[in-house]
């Protein structure tokens, strides 16, 4: 901490100590303020209870720096538009804490909270009116009938199959959907229906938290945006409501979409963007406290504060300062327990610091141990912290019981992120680190005798401890989807050579050690026309083509093939590095051919071995596996589980172009 900084803090505590004792009551139109004492108060205390409601009276609590000229808290009607009905002047009552009650019932009010850079619902309100601009006063706190508070049993994270989605993404152009694109069409019949025969148990949801970049108030026109932007952190998004002018309706919706999906057993994750705002000077962090929840790279006299920009949106929020850290902790335990959150995906996971992810990680444990953690072990830019400290793939080692997406698997297996037209070892790249990359990722990114990570894409040492801490993973909402990315790095490729390599993709993902993931419409063979970063693109490129179940059958069949190749089976999730280790063993392969052998009735499997062959050459491929009598599950894009395909005695394996082949004995 410098110098400057420290005289900046004892002069900050020197104005909240004076103005708290010259600190009187005010009455405005029945408001009263009461002021405790300040050396019993934090803000550390009260910061989360920004608005406490009941019929006799209203608390209100900001915080907002102690040397603050005037801080206001305003009530009105309606949640936009129309003139405050009170305007009630706070009274500092704590370090950094303001306080104002206004007595009366409220309840179907709405608030802001002012200290002179623009109106505000504060950072943590629970409801708000039209676009967030106001805090909501609800009678019930959060509305809700009495619901299954009972969460899917999820025993090992190994055991989850997620799949990513956008809520107008899936439901859009389905044409039975009774609420296309809102939160409710996955209460419908056809939903729950559809992702249960896919097998999957766990939803990804793309923010849906209150976000700026859709105008709430123009819905009938066409609007489309991922939701990266987020404005209040801990309200869902009101236009996947069926009426976003009413503050209890998405939280209600919100609830019910939850509970439809965990009475199906599936698993809700919610994608959370700690790591910036849709602006600073609009944002509601800024307005309650000026630049204490953004990182800066320099503050030069006479010039204009520098902000840090690791998020690649022009900012990055702190979280290391200790309400920043306060926040996140709070707020994903807020969504656990209010709306039975089952998972979170952090966007940006490398923006954070550390212990930062370990306080949340330890915060959830004392909720539910089960409740999976995830993210993007990576920044999109350089922060103000140093990578030491950051969230980094590279630290997972020091963030036991939290995962990151492998990018090492991804690119080895279709191509760099960085350019489209470059293939991977599915289009013919057979340089070792492909291949190298592609076992590694196997294996769950762990240490393993057999895998040189000096040769691998990115990671030059094993960043997982145990195989749960990689996300395994071909392609996402912030990428071609795979159909795409196959057209554009394999120039002349057919359609029948396009169907094959999507399945051999998928079959290296789901029978990795990792957790499985994958985006919605993979099963529909789904295409965005070649659009890499589709979050502002219209529907005609964004939805799913449910005809497409229809056209190729064989697609979501081999899926779901998969998927229950994997539930089925515990040597494909083992979910202990020893065990990996201990079971796994790669197998000697021609090039452009993966295989290796799950010995040994691994993690108590009924089948002895489990051999799988990856071939992505255009030519019939001969592996050496060892003796013995084996039944066919998979081959040549075919999964049969229940009667097999066939059978292989003898030590030579035979495995068709372009596809999978499992066995075992």
């Amino acid at each position: 901490m410098t110098i400057r900084i420290m005289k900046g803090l004892i002069m900050a505590c020197l104005l909240t100590m004076l103005q708290a004792e010259k600190a009187q009551a005010f009455d405005n139109k029945g408001a009263v303020d009461n002021p405790q004492q300040t050396e019993s108060v934090s803000a550390q205390d009260f910061y989360f209870d920004e608005m406490t409601y009941s019929v006799d009276q209203t608390v209100f609590k900001l915080f907002a720096p102690g040397n603050a000229k005037r801080v206001v808290v305003r009530i009105y009607k309606d949640g936009v538009g129309g003139k405050a009905l009170k305007t009630i002047k706070m009274q500092l009552a704590g370090n950094d804490l303001w306080r104002a009650t206004v007595k009366g019932d409220l309840a179907g009010k709405f608030y802001t909270f002012d200290m002179g850079h623009g109106e505000t619902p504060g950072v943590f309100a629970r409801a708000v009116g039209v676009n967030g601009k106001r805090g909501a006063i609800l009678k019930d706190g959060q509305p809700a009938k009495e619901w299954d508070k009972m969460r899917p049993v999820v025993k090992n994270p190994a055991d989850l199959v997620v799949y990513e989605m956008h809520h107008r993404d899936f439901s859009i152009a389905r044409k039975d959907a009774k609420y296309p694109g809102k939160f409710l069409a996955l209460t419908e019949p056809w939903a729950i229906s559809h992702l249960k025969e896919l097998g999957v148990n766990a939803i990804h949801i793309l923010p849906s938290y209150d976000y700026g970049s859709v105008d709430e108030t123009r819905l009938d026109q066409p609007q489309y945006n991922w939701g990266y932007d987020p404005v209040n952190y801990n309200v869902p998004e009101g236009s996947y409501s069926t009426n976003p002018y009413d503050p209890a309706c998405r939280i209600s919706e919100f609830k019910q979409m939850v509970e439809a999906l965990h009475k199906a057993g599936i698993c809700v994750i919610l994608d959370v963007v700690y790591n910036h705002t849709y602006d600073i000077e609009h944002s509601n962090f800024q307005r309650t406290y000026p630049d204490y929840f953004y990182r800066k790279t320099g503050e030069a006299k006479g010039k204009k504060v520098q902000y840090s920009n690791g998020s690649g949106c022009g900012n990055e929020t702190a979280s290391e300062q200790p309400m920043m850290r306060r926040f996140m902790v709070e707020s994903v335990k807020y969504w656990a327990n209010e709306y039975h959150i089952d998972g979170f995906r952090f966007d940006l996971m490398g923006v954070h610091d550390i212990e930062t992810m370990n306080e949340i990680r330890k915060a959830l444990d004392e909720i539910d141990p089960t409740i999976f953690i995830y993210g993007e072990g990576w920044s999109a830019g350089a922060c103000a912290l140093p990578n030491e400290r950051l969230g980094m793939k590279a630290n997972m080692s020091q963030m036991p019981g939290i995962a990151a997406f492998s990018d090492d698997i991804r690119d080895a297996l279709r191509g760099p992120f960085s350019d489209d037209t470059k293939p991977g070892w599915l289009g013919g790249s057979y340089l070792n680190k492909e291949t190298v990359s592609l076992k590694a990722g196997i294996a769950g990114m762990i240490a393993h005798p057999q895998i040189d990570y000096s040769k691998v894409n990115y990671s030059k040492k094993p960043y997982a401890v145990e195989p749960t801490q990689m996300m395994s993973y071909v392609s996402c909402h912030d990428d071609m989807c795979l159909v795409d990315r196959l057209k554009a790095s394999i120039p002349g490729i057919t359609d029948d050579e396009l169907i094959r390599l999507d399945l051999l993709a998928q079959t290296a993902v789901f029978t990795s050690q990792g957790v499985p993931f994958m985006l919605a419409g993979e099963e529909l063979l789904r295409t965005k026309k070649g659009v890499h970063n589709s979050f502002e693109s219209p529907d005609s490129i964004n939805q799913l083509d449910w005809q497409n179940k229809e056209r190729f059958p064989q697609v979501f069949s081999y899926y779901k093939g998969l998927i229950a190749l994997r539930q089925q089976h515990p040597a494909l999730r083992l979910g202990n590095a020893d065990l990996v280790r201990k079971h796994l063993e790669f197998i000697d392969a021609p090039q452009g051919v993966v295989a290796y052998r799950l010995k040994n009735f691994a993690g108590r499997d009924d089948w002895r071995d489990i051999i799988v062959v990856l071939n992505s050459t255009r030519k019939e491929q001969t592996v050496q596996v060892p003796f013995g009598h084996y039944t066919v599950v998979c081959a040549n894009g075919v999964i049969s589980l229940q009667k097999g395909l066939g059978t292989v005695v003898g030590i030579a394996a035979k495995v068709a172009p372009q596809s999978a082949l499992i066995l075992h004995n």
